[in-house]
């Protein structure tokens, strides 16, 4: 994952402050716990040397009740002068953290990569759909701002919905015929109108994950209208109806549990990927040696780490990758068993680049 919207804090020289916080607040006493763990934190800040100013600022920033439900977190870094990145997160942090130094502590954020899914839901009937856009930053679907402007509900415009009998024997059935032929026309001619929008939004936004809802009849005239391409990335989840609420139970579950699956399925792909480029001359390294030595010589396309298991140096790591243009991706423990918890997916190797062969290095217990 590409992550330009950190730039503001690789290029700020220090003293940089970095709060990575769980901001739930699922029941009554969530609120005076996330009270008290900031005031150790805000404490700690300022025996630091953080000013008071901002600490203020940041006070104000994760105190400040989201309107999002469900378990999220929060990041903020900041200079002296003020925050710099203000960032709600798809999960809480695996640990909360608070720091001041020279350099911006970036692992807390960058180990929820995985949960930072940016989704598009259509739910549609015959008539048209509404579509609901989700970024990583806004973790709920139903609370989120949606950013879609005109494209947020399509209404087809073709107002013909409804079979019905016209007339009562036998030399009204080309009436009736011509009545129902008109009903379809008008579901096909809304379908296309959604899917328009539909493909119009892929267009503009960077969306992972196309999920949609709805009425059967109108579901399979949409897959009809759009292109192959997003007709393979659809994926279907139940419940769904136009103007009912995003957030009710079961439909609420039902995009969980696809979301869940989604995720499960990346983290799949990208540990597969790196584990083929092993047989593959030179195609990855592993380890944090070999890493750091290809982000030197910018030959890193993608780092790839594996939460809870990174090397001492990572933090180094991540900025160095993040200053020359690399993806970066994080792994579940259970997804992948690279050396020393870190990779790195290579743009270009030559005699120089160090051997990419995990069989090579399982010699040292430590590389397992």
């Amino acid at each position: 994952m590409k992550l330009p919207w950190l730039t503001p804090v690789l290029d700020r020289h220090g003293p940089l402050v970095s709060v990575h916080l769980d901001t739930t607040r699922t029941d009554p006493s969530a609120a005076s716990e996330l009270e008290a763990r900031w005031a150790q934190m805000r404490s700690r800040l300022a025996a630091d040397g953080t000013p008071s100013a901002l600490l203020a600022e940041i006070e104000e920033s994760v105190l400040t009740p989201s309107p999002l439900g469900g378990r999220h977190g929060r990041s903020v870094f900041a200079s002296d002068d003020g925050i710099l990145v203000d960032r709600v997160l798809p999960a809480p942090p695996l640990h909360e953290s608070a720091h001041r130094g020279e350099f911006p502590q970036l692992l807390p954020l960058l180990q929820l990569i995985p949960f930072a899914v940016s989704q598009l839901l259509v739910v549609v009937d015959r008539a048209g759909a509404d579509l609901h856009l989700r970024a990583p930053e806004n973790p709920s679907i139903a609370h989120g701002p949606n950013g879609l402007g005109e494209d947020a509900t399509v209404e087809g415009g073709h107002d013909v919905l409804h079979k019905a009998s016209v007339g009562g024997g036998p030399q009204h059935g080309w009436r009736a015929d011509n009545f129902e032929a008109r009903v379809e026309d008008s579901w096909e001619r809304n379908a296309d109108a959604v899917a328009e929008a539909v493909e119009r939004v892929l267009r503009t936004r960077n969306v992972d994950m196309v999920m949609v809802s709805g009425d059967v009849r109108a579901l399979g005239l949409l897959r009809d209208a759009l292109g192959r391409e997003t007709r393979e990335r659809l994926i279907e989840v139940s419940g769904g109806s136009r103007g009912a609420p995003l957030d009710r139970g079961p439909f609420r579950e039902e995009i969980g549990r696809a979301t869940e699956e989604f995720i499960a399925g990346r983290q799949r792909d990208l540990a597969e990927r790196f584990h083929e480029s092993q047989a593959r001359d030179g195609a990855s390294v592993g380890g944090a040696a070999e890493v750091s030595q290809a982000l030197a010589r910018g030959q890193v396309e993608e780092l790839v780490f594996v939460s809870g298991h990174e090397p001492a140096g990572i933090e180094e790591l991540l900025r160095a990758a993040l200053a020359t243009d690399a993806a970066v991706s994080a792994l579940r423990e259970e997804t992948a068993r690279i050396p020393e918890g870190v990779g790195a997916l290579l743009r270009w190797r030559d005699g120089t680049t160090p051997s990419n062969s995990i069989g090579s290095m399982s010699g040292d217990s430590r590389r397992e």
